[in-house]
């Protein structure tokens, strides 16, 4: 988006919020296709941004869904049953009761008593389902290979499920190719195992690649979507051989997003700058870790508010030459001394009232982030479809009425 596009819903829909371009997630998401070929299926992990369904539901044949609440959101969404994978570390009878009537198309088995409640579940409906099992990784995640072996060799006992084949995933922002090569090569190995042992052809495998993005001002954004190219002939040698289907969230969504945030107060301390915004660490979250030390991709917008210089002596008053560039800490507008956004970020003419628009956010941050801390306004979230078309889907709301006590005690 232009800094013109992302600087007119600034003004019209206000700060925070969060913005996300359909239009260049469903290009890229054509790139990615293009890339890796028609071999390789594609499936969206919701967890990334359950917001960017209806347009990811145009670029890919699965959604991954990893809890009762995602599936919540599916329904609501009208999302087909079958073209769900309904996955997730702990699933219990009610919330596989739910997905069973819901029909999804697949599910995962974390462990041997995942497996065994599908079974139940499925029979108790008078249904067979279709299952992948997920073989660990060295996480909490997943079987073991010997618990995997055991379901395969005895799979002709449970009569609810039949198993189709394995899902493997190790984990995000892994910059090392040759791991996820490796990786595959194993699976290639385990397959042709299964089928010799046990007489079992795997017909599907699920894998997460886990393909890096850059985020900082510092990462290479030459070519976000090397990893994928480099990884593409592997992917299609193994598509050669199983169904594959290619599971990722991150990699494919967090370009399409923007974080809007408008500069609240200045003021000076000892050599230090400090912009505080309304917005803060609740709601901006890249990779999980302490803002601080980075540096983001920041779009600077001059607010007609603050080009008018409306607040003119209140920058007089903090003594800082908005005439210039300067360093500056951004901090957010929470009571914690932790709640600094960016360290050091230098800006020209950095003013009250105008609004920093923080790049790639496309993943995660609308819903990792510690929304409900200190009971402040929750953001906006738009979806921008080009040609000045915004969409709000969620107005601003109140974390108070859910950080509120729902009846009141007796004393």
């Amino acid at each position: 988006m232009t800094e013109k596009e992302l600087q007119t819903i600034a003004e019209e829909y206000g700060t925070p919020s969060f913005v996300f371009d359909t239009q260049s997630l469903k290009k890229r998401m054509a790139s990615i296709r293009e890339i890796v070929g028609d071999t390789v299926h594609l499936c969206y992990s919701i967890k990334a941004n359950p917001f960017l369904i209806p347009a990811m539901l145009q670029c890919v044949e699965k959604l991954e869904v990893c809890s009762p609440g995602e599936l919540d959101i599916c329904k609501q969404q009208k999302v087909a049953g079958e073209r769900i994978i309904y996955s997730g570390v702990q699933k219990n009878e009610i919330d596989i009761k739910a997905a069973v009537e819901y029909s999804a198309g697949i599910y995962t088995a974390e462990s041997v008593l995942q497996f065994e409640l599908l079974n139940k579940c499925a029979i108790a409906h008078g249904k067979v389902i279709p299952v992948l099992l997920r073989l660990n990784a060295g996480s909490q995640f997943g079987m073991s290979k010997e618990d995997f072996c055991y379901l395969v060799e005895n799979r002709e006992q449970f009569f609810g499920i039949k198993i189709i084949g394995i899902h493997y995933f190790a984990g995000t922002q892994r910059k090392k190719l040759a791991e996820q090569e490796k990786e595959l090569e194993m699976l290639l190995q385990l397959i042709a195992e299964l089928k010799e042992k046990y007489g079992f052809e795997v017909e599907n495998l699920e894998y997460g690649p886990g393909l890096p993005v850059p985020y900082f001002s510092t990462d290479d954004f030459a070519d976000t979507l090397k990893p994928v190219k480099e990884l593409a002939p592997m992917l299609r040698k193994v598509a050669g051989q199983v169904h594959l289907t290619v599971e990722m969230g991150r990699f494919y969504v967090s370009e399409c997003g923007y974080y809007l945030t408008k500069v609240m107060d200045v003021k000076a301390n000892k050599g230090t700058n400090y912009a505080i915004v309304d917005g803060g660490m609740n709601h901006l979250n890249y990779l999980g870790q302490m803002m601080g030390m980075k540096v983001p991709v920041i779009k600077h917008l001059a607010m007609e508010e603050s080009k008018a210089g409306l607040f003119k002596d209140a920058t007089a008053i903090g003594q800082i030459s908005a005439e210039c560039e300067a360093n500056w800490s951004l901090c957010g507008s929470l009571c914690t001394t932790a709640d600094v956004i960016v360290r050091q970020a230098e800006f020209t003419n950095l003013q009250i009232g105008d609004v920093l628009a923080f790049s790639n956010i496309g993943a995660y941050s609308v819903t990792e982030g510690i929304h409900l801390f200190l009971s402040r306004t929750m953001p906006r979230i738009l979806l921008y479809h080009g040609e000045g078309k915004a969409q709000l889907v969620r107005d601003f709301m109140e974390a108070s009425s859910l950080n509120c006590i729902q009846e009141m005690p007796i004393y």
